[in-house]
C-alpha cells in the first residue's frame, strides 16, 4: 500500500470517529475536510519559498494541533450511553451520511434527515430515542463492556487519524516539490569497474577518452603498429566498447527470430553473424594489471568521466580529482542526443515516458514495450528515427502494435533526400505498417493517466505508451572550456588540423572531431565510418606517423528489407542534385528519369524540373506518376562539380563513388557518368 493510500484511510477513520464521537458527546461541528487538510498544510507550505529546503515548521504544526485538540479529544472523551450499540443508531448513520456528502466533495446522495440534534460538549451524549440528560450519561466507571469498548475502537481510530495526518504533512512537501520543478529524476547510477579511480594507473603511454567506435579503432592502430603498447581506455558507460548501427537495423532482425543473447548477436548483410561488441570480455586487461603485462593490451576504464584536460602538462583529471599523465591522448567521445524543449521542460510524470536511443539499455527497454503490446511513438525523420520505424514495424508485425512516427519536415530524411525522393521514402514507409505524421509538431506533452497525451500542432492529440525522441545528437565537448581546446562555433566539435591533432600529444576522432577537408572545407560528419577512418589515422599518428586526413567516408542506411542506400561526400538535400534511376525489373520497358532539383533559396534559385533522357526520348516522365524508385544514383552538385553521391538500392559501388569525387571535376553529361555505375544490371 502506498503511503497516499494509508494516509486517506487514516483520514477518513479520524473523521468518522468524530462524526460518531460528535453524535454522542454533542461537541462543535469538525471543520470539513477541505478546510482541515488545508488549515493543516499550511504550516508546511509557509516554507515554500525558504532555502532550508523540506524544513518542517514544527512551531506551527503544533499551533494547528492546538486548534485541533476540541476535536481530537472528542473523539476519545468518555461516553455516557451504556444501552445500545454506538452502530445500531439510527441517527448517528444519518448524520454521518450527510456529513460525508456536504464535506467530502462527493456526488450527494438521497438526502436524510435527522430528528436528534447534538448536545452540547458537557452535557454528554444521547442514546437511541433518548434526551439530554437521561439515564444512561454516568461516568466510565459504570458503563457496560459494549461501551468500553467502542470508546477503545474510537480511540484507536482517533490515533490512527491522527498519525496519518502527521505522516501526510511530513510527506506533503516533498512531493509538492518534485511536481512543480522542470526535471527531479535523479540520474542513472553507473558502477565503476574498477571500483575506484585508485586502481588505476597513474601515468599510460596511450590513453584515449572515450569507449566508442573511433576510439577502439584508434587502439587497433596503435597495437599495429607498437605490438607492446599499453593503452588505457576511460568512458562513461557501463559497456566494453561496441558498435551502435545495429541497434537501429540488424538486432531488430535478429530479435525477430530469437532471443537475443548477452552479447548481442546479430545477422550481417553478408549472412555472417557476430557480436555488437567488438572484442569478448577476455580480450582485456584488468586496469590495475595493465602496466604490469609484458605484451601490453588495453584495459578499460567503465563509468568514469574526465572533467579537465592539461594538455600542456599532459594531465587528465577525472570527476573524483583523481590524475593520470600520458604520453599521447586521443578524444573520442562522441555525441549526445538531443531533446525537444517540449519533454526537456515537461514534468516528471511525462519524461518517464520519454526515452532516448543510443545504447543496448535503450535497446532493450524499447523491446519490452513492442513486446507489451504498447504502442510507439518515434519523433524523428532521421537514420535513427527512420530506422527505428521500419524496423519496429517490422518487428512488432504480428504483435498488433501501434508505431507512430511524428516529424515538422514534409518526409523521410529530407535532409538527405531529395525532394520527391523523401516522399516516396514516407509512402514506403506507410506501407510498412508505420502510421507517418509528416508536417506535424508536438505542442505539448501530458500524462494521461498510464499513457502519454500529446498535443499536435494540427489541433489533433495522440495517446501514446512510450515517445522515442531521435531528433540528431550533438558532440560532447564538456571538457573544452576546463581545457582551453578550441571548438568550432557553426559545426560543434573539436577544432583539429590536418592530421586530427588538437594540440601537440592531443588527437581528436570521430563526431566530436570538427576536421579540415581538402575538396569540401570544415567539416563534421556523425557516421560509423567516419570513427573508424578517423580513429584509425588518429591512433597511426599517435605513434607518430604524421599522416593527413584525407579520406571521404560513406555512410550506409536501410528502410526494412526492400530499401537500402548508400552515401559518401558532401550529401546534403539543400544542394542541387541530379537522380538517374532505372525501370522496376517488372516493366516491359527500361526508363531512365533525369530529375534535375535545385532547393529555393531566398534572394532566387530555381524549382524543380524534369528532363528526359537523351537515350529514351519516347518515354516521357509524368510528375504526378507514383514513381518506383528501385535503384538509381543521386549527383549533388556544387559549383557544377560532383561533391556527393547516393547510390540508392545499388551495392559494391562506392569505390567508384570516391573515385569520381576526388577527381573534383566538372562533367558535361551525367548520364554518361552515371552509365559506370551499371545502374540497369
Amino acid at each position: 500500500m502506498s503511503i497516499y493510500s494509508l494516509r486517506g484511510l487514516n483520514v477518513r477513520f479520524c473523521r468518522q470517529a468524530y462524526i460518531l464521537a460528535h453524535v454522542r458527546a454533542g461537541v462543535a461541528p469538525m471543520p470539513g475536510r477541505t478546510k482541515l487538510r488545508l488549515s493543516l498544510c499550511e504550516c508546511s507550505n509557509q516554507q515554500a519559498n525558504s532555502r532550508r529546503g523540506y524544513a518542517i515548521n514544527t512551531r506551527a504544526i503544533n499551533d494547528e494541533l492546538t486548534r485541533l485538540k476540541p476535536y481530537l479529544l472528542a473523539a476519545i472523551t468518555p461516553l455516557r450511553s451504556s444501552h445500545n450499540n454506538l452502530y445500531q443508531m439510527t441517527g448517528s448513520s444519518k448524520n454521518a451520511e450527510m456529513l460525508q456528502a456536504k464535506d467530502c466533495n462527493i456526488s450527494k446522495r438521497k438526502k436524510v434527515t435527522c430528528d436528534k440534534k447534538p448536545c452540547d460538549a458537557e452535557g454528554g451524549a444521547d442514546g437511541a430515542g433518548g434526551k439530554k440528560g437521561a439515564p444512561g450519561g454516568g461516568s466510565i466507571m459504570g458503563d457496560d463492556e459494549a461501551t468500553r469498548k467502542t470508546r477503545m475502537l474510537l480511540a484507536l481510530l482517533a490515533a490512527l487519524g491522527l498519525g496519518g495526518l502527521l505522516l501526510w504533512l511530513l510527506t506533503r512537501r516533498k512531493h509538492k516539490v518534485t511536481d512543480s520543478t522542470e526535471c527531479t529524476t535523479a540520474p542513472k547510477i553507473i558502477p565503476t569497474v574498477p571500483a575506484t579511480s585508485a586502481e588505476l594507473p597513474k601515468h599510460v603511454p596511450y590513453l584515449l577518452i572515450g569507449g566508442g567506435t573511433a576510439a577502439f579503432s584508434a587502439f587497433r592502430a596503435i597495437k599495429s603498429n607498437d605490438p607492446r603498447a599499453k593503452v588505457l581506455m576511460i568512458t562513461n558507460e557501463n559497456r566494453k566498447p561496441y558498435m551502435r548501427p545495429p541497434l537501429s537495423k540488424e538486432l531488430w532482425y535478429s530479435a525477430e527470430k530469437g532471443e537475443i543473447t548477452k552479447d548481442y548477436r546479430f545477422k550481417q548483410w553478408t549472412g555472417a553473424e557476430r557480436s555488437l561488441f567488438f572484442e569478448p570480455e577476455e580480450f582485456f586487461v584488468e586496469p590495475a594489471k595493465l602496466m604490469e603485462t609484458v605484451n601490453g593490451g588495453i584495459a578499460v576504464a567503465q563509468g568514469f568521466t574526465v572533467k579537465k584536460l592539461d594538455a600542456a602538462k599532459h594531465i587528465v583529471t577525472l570527476a573524483d580529482g583523481y590524475e593520470i599523465t600520458y604520453d599521447e591522448c586521443l578524444i573520442a567521445t562522441g555525441c549526445a542526443p538531443k531533446n525537444l524543449d517540449v519533454f526537456a521542460q515537461a514534468a516528471p510524470g511525462v519524461k518517464e515516458k520519454i526515452m532516448m536511443y543510443r545504447s543496448p539499455d535503450d535497446f532493450e527497454k524499447l523491446k519490452r514495450y513492442a513486446d507489451e503490446k504498447k504502442s510507439i511513438t518515434i519523433v524523428g525523420n532521421g537514420f535513427t528515427g527512420s530506422e527505428l520505424a521500419c524496423s519496429l514495424a517490422n518487428y512488432a508485425k504480428d504483435k498488433k502494435v501501434k508505431i507512430y512516427q511524428i516529424f515538422p519536415e514534409s518526409g523521410n530524411m529530407s535532409k538527405v533526400l531529395p525532394n520527391y525522393l523523401s516522399k516516396w521514402t514516407t509512402a514506403k514507409v506507410e506501407s510498412m505498417g508505420v502510421c507517418v505524421m509528416s508536417e506535424t509538431s508536438i505542442k505539448n506533452a501530458q500524462r494521461d493517466e498510464a499513457v502519454l497525451k500529446l498535443v499536435l500542432n494540427n489541433g489533433k492529440s495522440l495517446l501514446t505508451d512510450v515517445v522515442v525522441v531521435c531528433v540528431g545528437c550533438e558532440p560532447n565537448t564538456s571538457i573544452a572550456l576546463t581545457s582551453g581546446l578550441e571548438t568550432d562555433r557553426n559545426l560543434g566539435g573539436f577544432v583539429v588540423n590536418a592530421e586530427l591533432e588538437a594540440r601537440r600529444n592531443l588527437f581528436v576522432a570521430g563526431d566530436a572531431s570538427c576536421f579540415y577537408d581538402p575538396l569540401l572545407g570544415r567539416r563534421r560528419v556523425e557516421h560509423h565510418d567516419h570513427s573508424v577512418v578517423s580513429g584509425r589515422l588518429a591512433g597511426e599518428n599517435m605513434v607518430g606517423k604524421k599522416k593527413a586526413y584525407n579520406h571521404q567516408s560513406m555512410f550506409w542506411s536501410d528502410l526494412g528489407p526492400e530499401v537500402g542506400y548508400e552515401g559518401i561526400g558532401l550529401v546534403d538535400a539543400s544542394l542541387r542534385t541530379v537522380g538517374v534511376f532505372a525501370l522496376p525489373t517488372t516493366s516491359p520497358e527500361r526508363r531512365t528519369d533525369n530529375l534535375t532539383e535545385t532547393a529555393v533559396m531566398e534572394g532566387g534559385g530555381s524549382g524543380s524540373t524534369v528532363t528526359v533522357n537523351p537515350e529514351t526520348p519516347d518515354i516521357k516522365c509524368d510528375p504526378n506518376q507514383a514513381d518506383e524508385y528501385t535503384r538509381g544514383v543521386i549527383f549533388y552538385m556544387k559549383d557544377d562539380k560532383i561533391v556527393g553521391i547516393l547510390l540508392w538500392n545499388l551495392f559494391n559501388r562506392i569505390g567508384l563513388a570516391r573515385t569520381i569525387i576526388n577527381q573534383n571535376k566538372k562533367y558535361d553529361d551525367l548520364n554518361e557518368v552515371a552509365k559506370l555505375f551499371e545502374i540497369h544490371a
